[in-house]
């Protein structure tokens, strides 16, 4: 199996985080009317996804994009998952049905990322290690 690079994962988690992001912090208000989300939530979780897209991208750029951001990235994208089920689940929100699928969707996207960003470094990782054995696949 050929390796792929974690620089198109990390770039389409930040064009995608991104635009999550900003639209939940600029229209949290309408969002949290139209989904029963907390204004505040949908607000400060926009805030948090803003530096975080700015990290992938600067690691994305890296010569070498650094595996310990890389398993960073991984463990926030899972710990962001996890998030979004513990917040339904919590009974501390009740969204509508459309706010239930938005934090869930969310919920599978981040996971992807994550699987596909392990995936790519698990398949990097092999392929310098071929490279350095003189290995033919």
């Amino acid at each position: 199996m050929k390796a792929f690079s974690i620089r198109p994962v990390m770039n389409l988690d930040a064009a995608i985080t991104g635009v999550t992001g900003l639209l939940m912090l600029v229209a949290a208000a309408p969002l949290g009317d139209l989904l029963d989300l907390p204004t505040a939530l949908l607000a400060v979780a926009g805030a948090v996804l803003i530096p975080y897209v700015a990290c992938l991208l600067w690691l994305a750029t890296r010569a070498e994009v650094p595996r310990t951001g890389v398993l960073a990235v991984i463990a926030l994208n899972v710990a962001w998952g996890l998030g979004c089920v513990a917040l339904l689940v919590s009974g501390q929100v009740e969204p509508n049905a459309l706010g239930m699928a938005f934090v869930l969707v969310q919920a599978v996207a981040v996971l992807v990322f994550a699987d596909l960003q392990a995936l790519a470094l698990r398949g990097n990782t092999t392929t310098r290690a071929r490279e350095r054995l003189s290995l033919e696949v």
